[in-house]
């Protein structure tokens, strides 16, 4: 949101004394970075002693609960109109509820390290699904040669030449369904959602809570009470949720309101780098040389399908 400054508050502005400078948006990019790719391995913790339908509903009672405070402290409210809130729904089942859930199910047999490279490949699906769901944006040579090169990268990852020797398939295949789900959820939202008029904090805040809301029926339904308190992986949950799903939007908004969109859109690429860092130094997972190689590979194809052609003129 622009705030448009008068001249007479120009003038009160120069006789009072001048507020503390924001943290500069470098900063901000790099704690982003860090909290979403810490993401993967807090999932790994937080499923170590919880079933992964408590860990997402967790982690969104808690990413709520962020938002919740922050719409308070900027009187913000829940958007209104029954259309709204039917479309909202959807997205929070694409964008929230089955992502979260899928990666969550996904690390219970992959290691967080190959749940956060396969998180970078949602780009590359959201190219792919634009090859036929969204006519205005055509794809040019550059972007559709990006695709192809990134899921030779995801091949890469998987050891293909090796018979993907060694890689869970069912696990793989919830992260990259996960990954899918994600632009799947951004086309929705392109299509049913713009220019409702209320604020991003604002619509997302509802769309947490509705996703809150179908956890909370889901997994009941599919999980039981556990018979102790697990407290590292709560603790997990609990960051995961505050920091990786409420501060970290808190901060995303923060950032496309100061550099725009497409830069603020490059921390897709620093996630699975430190998702991979964090999972060998902290977790001691594995690492072969397949596994960095492909996600440049992954990450170099991601760029190339967010490549705009520059203007003629």
């Amino acid at each position: 949101m622009t705030t448009t400054v008068t001249a007479t508050t120009r003038e009160q502005v120069r006789g009072a004394a001048r507020p503390r400078p924001r943290l500069d948006w470098r900063l901000r990019f790099g704690a982003l970075s860090l909290i979403w790719g810490f993401s993967f391995l807090l999932i790994k913790v937080g499923t170590q002693g919880y079933a992964p339908f408590q860990v997402t509903l967790g982690r969104l009672v808690f990413g709520t609960a962020v938002l919740a405070a922050a719409m308070a402290v900027r009187r913000e409210r829940l958007p209104r109109g029954a259309r709204t809130w039917a479309h909202l729904t959807v997205a929070a089942l694409l964008l929230n509820a089955v992502p979260f859930s899928l990666f969550a199910y996904a690390e219970l047999t992959v290691p967080s390290t190959l749940a956060g490279i396969c998180n970078a490949t949602s780009p590359l699906w959201g190219m792919a699904l634009s090859l036929v769901a969204l006519s205005e944006d055509r794809p040019t040579r550059l972007r559709v040669a990006g695709l192809g090169l990134g899921f030779l990268g995801v091949l890469t990852v998987l050891g293909a030449w090796q018979g993907f020797h060694g890689v869970d398939a069912t696990g793989t295949a919830m992260a990259l369904l996960a990954s899918l789900s994600y632009p799947i959820g951004w086309i929705y939202v392109r299509r049913t959602l713009a220019g409702t008029g209320h604020s991003n904090l604002s619509m997302t805040g509802a769309q947490l809570l509705l996703a809150t809301v179908q956890l909370a029926v889901v997994t009941p339904l599919f999980t039981t009470m556990p018979t102790e308190v697990a407290v590292l992986p709560l603790l997990a949950i609990a960051a995961l949720g505050a920091l990786g799903t409420g501060l970290a939007v808190l901060v995303q908004y923060g950032l496309v309101a100061e550099v725009g969109p497409t830069t603020a859109q490059m921390v897709t690429y620093f996630i699975p780098v430190i998702a991979t860092a964090a999972g060998v130094a902290i977790l001691g997972e594995s690492l072969t040389w397949s596994t960095p190689v492909g996600a440049v590979i992954v990450l170099a194809g991601a760029a190339l399908t967010q490549a705009r052609p520059r203007d003629k003129g």
